[in-house]
């Protein structure tokens, strides 16, 4: 497994600050956020991701996967086969699409189901021509295959060498999906995990109670750290790891704050070089 970092909070680094910081927390390389406004864009990913990803392992640093923008869901978007065309030159071989909603008011949902099943088949074949394969996240609140019962409806009968899974133990908390269980139903997919904290707790509502998440640092929130890297274990996972540093702290505790949190992973984690 690769130790990696989810870019979304480094919106404004450099290259080489990415370079600089990875090599100062410990990490071993970046889950890249490819969106607007970020140094490696859709815009510019076929000069600037290749140009990176040879920047960082010149440094001893991976890329081994793309988070693409929220709205890249369907391989027909204009930004799809560019960004997997970048990804191949780059050598860097899994990306992650946006999210499908679900809205119990508007939406049939096995409608839904058929019409995201016809946009992994197009995918499929796009990531056949590019060598990438196409990864979905378990993420909670409204999310189509927000765990991983739902997921592996949709993913069913793929070729998991083309389209994966992307398990998420924090979200799967809010779902109420044991992770042993998750990773048990995704096991032909399972490519991707992501490691963030959440924090459950009640709260009154109208007289009674409700559910409220605080995403947390590492180790104070619900889940199981332990049982998930068992589980990853027992499943022979060695794939990328990547933190996403969701806690809210002030801008001047963040960067230590980053440094605790990839300590904490890092004891399940072994440096990959």
């Amino acid at each position: 497994m690769k130790l990696i970092m989810f870019s979304k909070t480094l919106k404004e680094a450099t290259p080489a600050e990415l370079v600089r910081r990875a090599q100062e927390w410990g990490l071993d390389g970046y889950d890249l956020c490819v969106r607007p406004g970020y140094a490696v864009n859709p815009d510019n990913a076929a000069v600037e991701l290749p140009r990176l990803a040879s920047h960082c392992r010149a440094a001893g640093l991976d890329i081994p996967m793309v988070t693409g923008n929220f709205d890249l869901l369907e391989p027909e978007h204009p930004t799809a086969e560019p960004l997997l065309r970048a990804m191949d030159e780059a050598d860097i071989r899994l990306l992650k699409l946006g999210y499908f909603r679900y809205d119990p008011r508007q939406h049939d949902y096995m409608a839904e189901v058929e019409r995201i099943r016809a946009a992994f088949g197009r995918w499929e074949r796009l990531a056949r021509r590019y060598r990438v394969r196409i990864c979905y996240h378990t993420h909670s609140d409204r999310c189509m295959g927000l765990n991983a019962c739902g997921l592996a409806a949709l993913l069913a009968g793929f070729d998991p060498a083309l389209v994966g899974a992307y398990v998420d133990p924090a979200h799967l908390a809010v779902e109420g999906e044991a992770v042993a269980t998750a990773l048990g139903i995704l096991r032909p997919w399972l490519s991707l995990v992501a490691v963030k904290d959440v924090l459950l707790s009640r709260i009154e509502r109208n007289g009674h109670g409700a559910l409220q998440r605080h995403w947390v640092v590492a180790g104070a929130g619900v889940v199981d750290w332990t049982d998930v890297f068992e589980g990853l274990a027992r499943e022979r996972y060695d794939g990328p790891v990547s933190v996403h540093c969701e806690f809210e702290v002030p801008a001047a505790e963040f960067a230590a704050t980053v440094q605790r949190e990839i300590a904490f992973f890092r004891r399940f984690v072994p440096a990959a070089r």
